[in-house]
């Protein structure tokens, strides 16, 4: 059984996605058809712009995701679907990837959803007054203990679950700093402050997620062709309906991407193809579960050679 998971914030480079485009019209169409939603020419600072520019979350996100689609568009050309995978999944925003490949939420809303959550996100909190850190060598269970010790009265949180290894917590930027120093007390390998604009994935992103939720109202969502493995769930779901109430509670949740993997394996996923920009999730993946295969699929020749092997 395979798995298609979909990259989040993070993985942007400038020039994604363009030797893509190059080589597939319908990878070219994908970015025509991101930069018509927007009103802007989103493909034109992914190529050549500027990379603080493109890192900025409200043009990374939709950067991000248009670049997965490009590859889904190209495997699609040379025959593969998204049929050919049995669960999908995407780390964070690349969950909203995930739908799209799926045929949930059409390329167009999707782009426009991702740069409204963007902002959002971006605007929930004052610059300078949160912060996210990467705990390394702790499991999830001491990092949780370790924010509850930073908290102190304020916002200090597990965000991201994922691997084993690699827990990230998100609040108040005086609370995530005391986390890094009592994890380093605690012993983890490294604790080390993150370059993120906000604090993800925390209850201080609340006014992002009320503002998604008025964003998701607005869009038809059906149900996916392949169930999506949801980020606040670690669970596959296959009701449209019920995917707006988890893209809303994902603005706050935690992203359980540990759990994610370890549920697609115990459903019998053996391959995992990485789909879009860059490779952190395959790494994360066979951290999680060395047993998996994993295949990062980003350029014109990793999708030759993937659809060569899927079509024998």
């Amino acid at each position: 059984m395979r798995a298609f998971v979909f990259p989040g914030q993070g993985a942007q480079t400038i020039g994604m996605g363009k030797a893509l485009a190059d080589a597939y019209p319908a990878a070219k169409a994908v970015f025509e058809e991101v930069n018509e939603s927007l009103g802007e020419d989103l493909s034109g600072l992914i190529w050549g712009g500027d990379i603080e520019e493109l890192t900025l979350t409200a043009n990374a996100q939709p950067a991000l995701m248009a670049t997965s689609m490009a590859v889904m568009r190209a495997l699609e050309a040379e025959g593969v679907t998204i049929e050919a995978a049995s669960f999908v999944a995407g780390h964070s925003l690349g969950e909203y990837s995930a739908l799209a490949a799926a045929g949930a939420i059409t390329l167009a809303d999707t782009a426009r959803l991702l740069r409204a959550r963007g902002l959002a996100m971006q605007d929930a909190v004052p610059v300078g007054v949160g912060a996210m850190a990467a705990i390394l060598g702790l499991d999830l269970a001491a990092v949780k203990q370790v924010a509850a010790e930073a908290a102190q009265a304020e916002v200090c949180q597990a965000a991201n679950d994922n691997d084993p290894a690699q827990v990230v917590v998100s609040g108040h930027k005086a609370a995530v700093e005391r986390a890094v120093e009592i994890a380093k007390a605690k012993g983890a390998k490294r604790a080390l402050l993150l370059p993120v604009s906000a604090p993800f994935h925390c209850s201080l992103m609340q006014p992002a997620a009320d503002a998604m939720a008025r964003a998701l109202a607005d869009v038809k969502i059906t149900d996916p062709k392949v169930p999506v493995v949801a980020n606040v769930l670690a669970q596959a779901e296959a009701d449209g309906a019920q995917i707006r109430g988890l893209l809303e509670q994902q603005i706050t949740g935690a992203v359980r991407w540990r759990e994610s993997v370890m549920y697609m394996a115990a459903q019998g996923v053996t391959d995992v193809y990485e789909i879009g920009a860059g490779k952190a999730l395959s790494g994360m993946v066979k951290r999680i579960d060395r047993g998996l295969t994993t295949t990062a699929v980003g350029t014109p020749e990793s999708v030759v050679a993937v659809a060569a092997a899927m079509n024998k």
